[in-house]
């Protein structure tokens, strides 16, 4: 689970950017954090590079396939 400390730099979003669902090595749509639906892991990514590789880590068949889901965006623009 992602952390933080001060929640001032965090605000919550219905936007549908979150739900969609990426598969392995595919091109990052959006820098930030990324949460695979199978296992928890997290990483990071940055717009225009692939996502982790299905070789990144390995599942269980419980777990099933590896998927990132978006979970922080990164806001480049200055507010």
């Amino acid at each position: 689970m992602a952390i933080y400390k001060s929640k001032q730099f965090l605000s919550e979003s219905v936007d549908p950017l979150f739900d969609a669902i990426h598969k392995p090595g595919g091109e990052t749509v959006h820098s930030g954090i990324y949460r695979c639906g199978g296992c928890g892991r997290e990483i990071v990514s940055e717009e225009g590079k692939p996502l982790p590789p299905q070789n990144h880590h390995q599942h269980t068949q419980t777990q099933g396939p590896i998927r990132w889901q978006m979970i922080v965006y990164a806001d480049h623009e200055p507010k």
